[in-house]
């Protein structure tokens, strides 16, 4: 599992955003948001940067 810290969410549609910008990614089996932790948990084989820059993308930082 990888599990990102993402600073920028504050309600549904960024938690929606997230989401969206991570599903279809190569690897991916499975995308959680927790939007109180500020935390992306994405189950499957992903590579982090790929998340990390779809995320980015989206208008959110991800915390290293």
């Amino acid at each position: 599992m990888l599990v990102l810290k993402v600073a920028g969410m504050d309600c549904r549609h960024c938690v929606d955003n997230v989401t969206e910008a991570v599903q279809f990614l190569s690897g991916v089996n499975s995308v959680e948001v927790d939007l109180a932790a500020g935390e992306v948990r994405i189950e499957g084989d992903v590579d982090r940067f790929a998340a990390t820059d779809a995320i980015e993308k989206k208008g959110y930082q991800v915390k290293e």
